[in-house]
């Protein structure tokens, strides 16, 4: 990051915390919600209907899983996008999507399912351990709970913020009822910007913490 582009972020995050002021995250979930912040100028995501909300052991099982070079499976090709792909590399991660696989559109004209419902179980072994991030497609995320509920895979991380009006609000709050590790936020708002951010944050956190030790 040059000079400049470092100033004009420092300065964003300093309006940030002026305008947010007081708030009820710890260090490491303001440093996330404060990042998804930045990329959407939405500050919902950290005091109002879009409130972001994160299992006690969000933090812990996403550097665990890290650590032992997991799979990112996402939903859509957007969210993969803007993941870091130096963060990734850096840190041995494995980046996936299946959405775009000819094999599953086939499947999902053939019995009327979502490519991405079909998406998230035809990842099951890459779920296993890894972090799952859904950001647009909230038929991803009820896949994705189901396969939990059935035992099919047993994700690290879920960080499950689909954005919409139809089903999206509800998936949220059906992952957030699951003893499963998660972030993910309250109401419609959402999308690929937010859920990559998400990500990105995590594994500057995971990369400082590392410096540290």
């Amino acid at each position: 990051m040059s000079g400049r582009a470092f100033n004009i972020e420092k300065q964003s995050f300093e309006i940030i915390d002026s305008e947010v002021g007081k708030h009820d995250y710890d260090e490491m979930q303001w440093t996330i919600v404060r990042r998804v912040i930045h990329a959407t100028a939405d500050f919902e995501f950290a005091t109002g209907n879009g409130k972001i909300i994160f299992h006690p052991k969000a933090m812990e099982s996403a550097f665990s899983a890290i650590k032992s070079r997991c799979a990112v499976v996402s939903d859509v090709d957007m969210v993969l996008a803007a993941i870091n792909k130096k963060s990734l590399a850096d840190l041995g991660l494995r980046p996936l999507c299946h959405i775009s696989d000819a094999s599953l559109a086939e499947v999902a004209r053939k019995t009327g399912r979502t490519r991405s419902e079909l998406a998230m179980r035809h990842a099951a072994g890459e779920i296993e351990s890894g972090i799952v991030v859904i950001g647009n497609a909230p038929t991803a995320l009820y896949e994705l709970i189901r396969m939990i509920q059935e035992g099919a895979a047993t994700p690290a991380l879920v960080v499950g913020i689909p954005v919409g009006f139809v089903s999206a609000p509800e998936s949220k709050a059906e992952l957030a009822k699951l003893d499963v590790p998660f972030i993910t936020n309250s109401g419609r708002k959402g999308g690929s910007p937010a859920a990559s951010s998400i990500i990105n944050a995590i594994m500057l956190l995971y990369q400082s913490e590392k410096s540290l030790a």
